[in-house]
């Protein structure tokens, strides 16, 4: 296939990239490198893949769909996988309208593409974020998910929205794959694992916002390319008008006291804590069930936090910034 992969030099979007070479497909990454965190991060991160004569990038904001649209000319493209988002619950209360057009008005431009190039097969990536605190645990796709608690949040649930209408109307086959705090190498440097790992090596305190009790589903980088690229797949076998939402997590819940415990362990060093209070837009747990992305994707996330740590940490050692 020909696959258009927008924010395919991010973290979750270039290890996508590479599995999607690897198995011989064709991809067309669209990135604006905004500089939300240092865009040299992501150019360094696809430059293997661009070396390959199957990848090509185009720089343009999703945003500005006739910009893309003719930037991608003639170019016959099977398959759309749509990962580029203004990212991070807390920085989207200080910055909502930034929020509002990158996450629904771009995505609202990739699905008019889509449209009109009668592209059928739709991968959306949303968050765990949508399900807010009202949610019994573990989250299941059946619940309403109409109470998310901040701006982030509530732009991926119209984001999901705007997905079924046109599923619905255009005969689209979508697939909005909830998210669950992803990590791995190459996470970006302004989340948690990656901050806190950096924090630590440098001897400094780490800020730790309530008393460490908050739990998240922690789910590795190659689980969740595992289940975007098997989202892929179903949505070109699947008919049109089809429409689902499908959590990809691990499935387990580590709390925020055992992570930094692991992340210190890792790294070596006894981690300095600065205590902090919980921050507004933070959901105590996520805990993803993934019952349905077993059965329609034959999802099986594999990695345990402590091993997926134990890989990052291995990465992060690498790293000339480390």
């Amino acid at each position: 296939m020909k696959v258009l992969l927008t924010g395919g030099a991010g973290f979750i979007g270039s290890h996508v990239s590479e599995r999607l070479v690897a198995r011989g497909d064709d991809v067309v990454i669209v990135d604006s490198f905004d500089t939300f965190y240092d865009p040299e991060i992501k150019r360094r991160n696809i430059a293997e893949v661009l070396a390959s004569t199957k990848a090509t990038l185009i720089e343009v904001d999703i945003c500005e769909r006739d910009a893309l649209d003719a930037a991608l000319g003639n170019d016959g493209i099977d398959a759309v996988v749509h990962l580029a988002a203004r990212a991070g619950v807390r920085p989207s209360l200080e910055r909502p309208m930034d929020y509002v057009r990158t996450n629904v008005e771009g995505t609202q431009s990739l699905l008019e593409i889509a449209r009109a190039r009668e592209i059928r097969p739709f991968v959306f990536g949303s968050s765990s974020s949508v399900y807010g605190v009202s949610t019994p645990v573990p989250f299941r796709e059946s619940e309403s998910a109409n109470n998310p608690i901040s701006p982030y949040a509530a732009t991926k649930r119209a984001g999901e929205l705007l997905c079924h209408t046109y599923a619905h109307l255009y005969g689209m086959s979508v697939a909005c794959v909830r998210l669950f705090t992803v990590y791995g190498p190459r996470q970006r440097p302004d989340l948690a694992i990656h901050k806190f790992a950096r924090l630590m090596s440098r001897g400094k305190e780490i800020p730790l916002y309530g008393d460490g009790s908050t739990e998240r589903d922690y789910t590795y980088i190659d689980d969740i390319v595992d289940g975007i690229v098997s989202a892929l797949d179903w949505t070109v076998a699947s008919d049109a008008g089809v429409f689902e939402v499908v959590n990809l997590g691990e499935s387990r819940t580590t709390s925020l006291a055992r992570l930094v415990e692991i992340i210190g362990s890792e790294i070596g060093v006894s981690p300095k804590i600065h205590r902090l209070p919980n921050q507004p837009g933070d959901v105590r747990r996520t805990f993803a069930d993934v019952t349905k992305a077993r059965e329609l994707f034959g999802y099986n996330p594999a990695t345990t936090v402590e091993e997926g740590i134990r890989r990052f940490a291995d990465w992060f050692r690498a790293q000339p910034s480390s």
